[in-house]
């Protein structure tokens, strides 16, 4: 008998690993079919095809977690590596901000500031090329939008090549530094390390970094590698990792207040010390240190106006515009914001599980009352897939990918938004407030309390 369970239990193990490797090469074909269906079918049909096949993703991470810990990382990592290689040598193909960023540490190896001139501008006539300078996006009326950080990322990296794979292959060794994150943290919630699966394999990492070769990708790992200092109980080092990953993108801050404690103004202090730093070299340009940022791009993306918002545009769009909605709307998104804010700040003695629910309660809260207009954003939120985030983490890392909407059909823009966020919002209500074992199995915190 005993040997029967056995030979029954190994079975079932090859089984679970037979199933693995063959989701596997079911998204690694997907990948190597993706330039053809471009080509053949534009993006109408690539877009969703690319959040679908993330139920592939959804699968291997519930086979992955019944798979011998060594040979399922070894088939992830290897399966992981393959998706990336088929996709690093394809032109961008969702976005051409990596022209930007190779342009920016150019324009900084030639001794210049680059806050201080548009890449058009003829005093740097002399820099430009066949391969970057045409393919910079807002070229002839906007200096970089990108803060201090990366600037300095994209200086490191362009110093090995000026080629768009030197700095994609900058971005997917960010990558190495999440994983590893990732890994030693499930490992210290006691949850099975094949789990990383859920972002080795996800279907927005692979574009948006590999592919398209986004800076959210330094954002990410270091905000990921204060969450783990933050575990290790080293709150202070923690926030400055976090700052630094708000000096590449700055909606990281709003993780910043699971690492305060009231009273507490080292870290502040720290906080504000590590902004000034990090300007410090850029600063001769003055107030055109912010870039881009303050003097055009929230216009473009309509914060300036509110329809950037998509709570606010959905409800423009239901009953018209209503006088002063999107100051009533970012006053009510900071009082909430706030509130969470100050309720997790307050939390005495917190378990790492709690810290990690904490964190990804911020980002989700975050992210889904700014309402980026762009999918990389939401980069952020898959760590916390893979930790225990639940279904609204994978809901929003997964619809978040329709936000390429003007590269799928010209329909209005809060059509798109309205496909990308609603689901998760119908998730979190149905994790947190809707009765009944079947629906509970879906909230995040099971993972994370138990």
């Amino acid at each position: 008998m005993e040997m029967l369970k056995q030979r029954q239990g190994m079975s079932t193990t090859r089984q679970d690993v037979f199933t693995l490797v063959a989701l596997g090469i079911a998204m690694c074909a997907f990948v190597a079919a993706s330039p053809w269906i471009i080509r053949t079918y534009n993006f109408a049909v690539f877009v969703p095809l690319m959040a679908v096949s993330g139920a592939i993703t959804i699968a291997a991470t519930r086979v992955a977690q019944r798979v011998p810990v060594r040979i399922g990382l070894i088939i992830i990592f290897a399966l992981a590596l393959v998706m990336r290689l088929l996709v690093l040598g394809e032109q961008p193909y969702l976005s051409t901000d990596i022209y930007r960023y190779i342009w920016d540490g150019r324009v900084q190896a030639a001794g210049i500031n680059p806050y201080r001139y548009v890449p058009a501008d003829p005093a740097l006539s002399a820099l430009r090329d066949a391969a970057i300078f045409p393919n910079i996006n807002r070229a002839d009326y906007a200096v970089t939008a990108y803060p201090p950080v990366a600037q300095m990322f994209f200086l490191a990296a362009t110093r090995f090549s000026e080629t768009v794979l030197a700095m994609r292959l900058a971005m997917v060794a960010c990558e190495i530094v999440i994983v590893a994150v990732m890994v030693d943290l499930l490992r210290l919630l006691r949850l099975p390390p094949t789990a990383v699966v859920a972002w080795a394999w996800h279907p927005l990492v692979i574009w948006e970094i590999a592919n398209n070769g986004h800076s959210d990708a330094v954002m990410v790992a270091l905000l990921m590698f204060g969450v783990w200092l933050l575990t290790r109980h080293r709150a202070l080092a923690g926030a400055v990792a976090v700052t630094l990953g708000a000096l590449v993108k700055p909606y990281a801050l709003v993780a910043l207040p699971a690492f305060w404690r009231p009273w507490d103004w080292r870290l502040p202090k720290a906080v504000v010390a590590t902004i000034a730093a990090c300007y410090l070299p850029y600063i001769g340009v003055g107030s055109g240190v912010l870039g881009f940022v303050t003097t055009g791009y929230l216009s473009e993306e309509g914060q300036a106006n509110g329809n950037g918002f998509w709570l606010v545009a959905l409800f423009r769009g239901l009953i018209g515009n209503v006088p002063g909605l999107q100051w009533f709307y970012i006053l009510v998104a900071a009082i909430v914001l706030v509130l969470l804010a100050l309720k997790i700040a307050r939390r005495p003695d917190q378990t790492e599980r709690q810290t990690l629910a904490d964190v990804s309660t911020l980002l989700l809260a975050g992210l889904f009352f700014l309402s980026p207009n762009y999918p990389w954003y939401f980069l952020a939120v898959v760590p916390f897939v893979v930790l225990g985030g639940g279904a609204p983490a994978w809901v929003l890392s997964l619809t978040t990918i329709l936000l390429n909407r003007p590269m799928i059909l010209p329909y209005h823009d809060l059509a798109w938004k309205t496909l990308a966020l609603l689901p998760f919002v119908v998730a979190f209500v149905a994790c947190h407030w809707l009765p009944g074992n079947a629906v509970s199995q879906l909230r995040g915190a099971r993972r994370w309390t138990r």
